[in-house]
This record gives structure tokens, sequence and C-alpha cells, in this order.
């Protein structure tokens, strides 16, 4: 019961932290456009590689249900996701260490990381996603830590419900697959648990199919061709991406990266079958984000976080850092180095160069601070008529959509800029 009492005051807490931090205005990147789809309320009918079903399907429904307006009912899907994921990242560190300290400490590190945290205050698929991911990895290690068998179907089902979210989760069955293979022993629950699976990814083909689009439109799309030019990179250029990952790495997790690395050893001497589970999982997860060639592809690595969150706390419970409880409480300075990050940054003449020539969407702050209170909005951006150094009209074009929209229910532009 204890640790129940605790992953709700985590809770609470990453709520209050993530309310706080939350957007004033709506973000640049895809969030009008999701807006804009829970503010029609029209659901979602085909599970596409962008339509994000179950991600915006939910927003109109709590829309619906609550009365709120668009832009609050999408505010509380995210925040709401981004504390619970963080209530399960110490579940999931408790069960495996059985350790109060590790487990909330890893908790916090996962929570104050740049990437989550950042998702956690906009207008985003991904805390959503990482609430269904972070459940299925909780299954998993339920069924291999205390041997509740029920948790074998559970993982399928929250996978399952994952790739409802995002196609990215595809990524995650060999995990699942290599997982019911461990456990094939207890065929009256691997069984059931794979024909689930079965039922629930086939029928994303099926609802699509059912409505006229191809097979492949649950793992492609028209909007790009972002695959066929990943694999177009130059050797150069590959190693440009594996470089920039080791830095998102770094600045997600900063000191606290020794301890992910000690936590995958440790588990591989102590559970085989886990750490091959999880490895192929984050390998898989963490070479697609590494060579995926798209502007944002720094929130494609969530789940290999989530990840390594997992083993920064079983990584912490070693022996030989016990004397670390002490200190423990550094993973509340994290928000300091992001300030710190930010300053040491506009000191250099680059730094300030990348300021200024990203300051139509708020500058380095954006990219360096995960906190978006105060931030400038697309909305006024685009009522302004400003013009961006970047191309964004892909973002303009949904926004102009959503002023449409305000504009004929009785929104004032003055009124629009502020949202």
């Amino acid at each position: 019961m204890k640790q129940y009492l605790s992953a709700i005051a985590l809770f609470f807490i990453f709520l209050a932290i993530y309310y706080i931090g939350s957007f004033t205005k709506i973000p640049f990147a895809d969030c009008v456009g999701f807006v804009l789809s829970v503010e029609k309320g029209e659901f979602e009918t085909t599970a596409t590689a962008t339509s994000h079903f179950l991600y915006t399907n939910t927003g109109i429904l709590i829309k619906n249900l609550t009365g709120l307006h668009a832009i609050e009912a999408s505010r509380f899907l995210v925040v709401t996701s981004g504390a619970i994921t963080v209530a399960i990242i110490y579940l999931i560190v408790k069960t495996i260490t059985k350790i109060q300290w590790t487990a909330i400490t890893a908790a916090f590190v996962f929570g104050f990381s740049f990437s989550f945290w950042r998702n956690a205050e906009i207008v985003e698929v991904y805390t959503y996603n990482s609430l269904w991911v972070s459940l299925f990895f909780f299954s998993m290690v339920k069924a291999f830590i205390e041997k509740k068998n029920i948790h074998i179907i559970l993982s399928s089902l929250f996978l399952g419900i994952a790739l409802w979210v995002h196609i990215q989760n595809i990524l995650l069955i060999p995990a699942l697959l290599l997982f019911l293979f461990y456990f094939r022993q207890e065929k009256q629950y691997v069984y059931p648990s794979f024909i689930l699976f079965a039922v629930l990814f086939s029928s994303l083909f099926i609802l699509n199919m059912s409505q006229g689009l191809p097979f492949k439109s649950f793992y492609s799309s028209d909007q790009g061709t972002w695959v066929e030019d990943s694999l177009k990179q130059t050797p150069m250029e590959l190693i440009k991406d594996l470089f920039q990952s080791l830095v998102y790495l770094i600045y997600n997790f900063n000191i606290f990266i020794f301890f992910g690395i000690t936590g995958m050893s440790l588990l591989y001497k102590t559970n085989k079958q886990m750490f091959y589970v999880f490895f192929i999982a984050a390998l898989l997860v963490y070479g697609f984000s590494t060579f995926y060639l798209v502007s944002d592809n720094y929130v494609f690595f969530l789940p290999f976080n989530i990840i390594f969150a997992l083993s920064i706390g079983y990584g912490l419970s070693s022996v030989k850092y016990v004397s670390f409880k002490k200190f423990s409480w550094v993973c509340m300075l994290i928000p300091l180095g992001y300030v710190f990050a930010y300053h040491t940054v506009l000191l250099t003449e680059k730094g300030r160069e990348a300021d200024t020539f990203k300051k139509y969407k708020g500058g380095m702050k954006y990219y360096l601070l995960p906190w978006m209170n105060d931030n400038v909005g697309i909305l006024e951006f685009t009522v302004d008529n400003k013009v961006a150094p970047d191309p964004i009209s892909w973002m303009t074009v949904s926004a102009k959509e959503y002023i449409r929209v305000l504009k004929s229910k009785g929104y004032t532009e003055e009124e629009i800029r502020k949202l």
C-alpha cells in the first residue's frame, strides 16, 4: 500500500509541476493541428501514421464530457498523462529493486528529463503514448519479477492499445514476441495474449481498408517521405545523427547516465531474460530515432528514455552505490541545469545568433528550457502575418484554419492572439 501512496504523491507533484509550466499560448510544431481536431469535435475514423487515432479521439471525448475548451481539454490530457507516467516509472523501479529511494529518484530523473518534460508542457501525442508504453513495460516487469501471469495478457493489451496511439510502437513488437517466447510454458496465458495482440494489431488495417484506404496507410504517410530520406543519408550524416543522439541522452539524463549504464550491466548479470527483452526494445527505438530524418526526432526517443530511466533506478540499487542515497537529492537540481545551459549558450556568439534567428518562436528558450509558460504562440504569429526564417507553412495552414473556426464562433483577433 505504501508504494501506491508514494505513486499518488508523485502524480500530484508532477501534475502541479507540469500544469505550472504548461504553455500559455498554443506553441509551434504540430500543436495547433491537434487542438484544431479537438475543436472541430469530429472523431477520427481512420488509424493512419499521422492521425493518432486514440490520442485525438480521447481529446475530443474529454472535451465533450467536461465541456472544457479544446485547448484546456488537450492540456488536461497531456499533463495528466505525463504525471501518471512518472508515477508508473516509480512503480516499475520499486517492483524491480524493492528500494524506495531509488524508485523515487528514478521517477524524478525521468520526470525532469528534458524531452519528456517538454512534451508534458505542449499539445502533443507523446506523453499519452508514453503512458501506454510504460504500462506495457510495467506488465512485463510484473510477469518477470512477481510471476503474476495475468500480466502476460495485459502486456499484449497495453502494447496493442499503444499502436492505436502511435505507429512508432511497432518497434516494440519484437520485444513482446521475445517476452511471450520466454513464457511459452504458460500456454493458458501466452496463447490468449498473442491472440489479443493480433486482433488489436490487425484491426488497424481492417479499419482503414474498410474505408477504402490502402493496406500500407497504417504505417505510411502522404505528408512526407521521411523514411525514404533517412535511408538516403551519407555516412557522415549518419555519424552526425549518432552524435546528436548522444547529446540528447546527455541533456536528458546528465550525471545519471553513469547509473543507467551500471543498471544495464547489473540487469544482464541478474536477469538475462528481462535484459534481452528490454535491450531489443531499447535498441530498435534508439536506432530508429537516431537516424529518422525529421526536425523533431528527439521525441521518438521517449520509449527508449523510459527504459533508460528504469535502468538508472536499477543501477542506483547496486550495493556499490548505496552511499549515493544521501546525495540523491541532486536530482532536484536538474531544472537548474537547464537554466545554466541556457545562459551559458547565450554567452557564446553562435548562441546569440541562434537566439536571434529563432526569436520568432521564443529563441533559445524554446530549445533549452522545458517549461513553456509565457511562450510565443503560433496563433498570434499567424494573425499578425509574421514571416519566419524557417519553412513553417505546414504549421500556419492549420493555424489559419483554426483562426477561421474561432472567428466563426465569435472570437476577435485580439482574443485569438491570447490563445
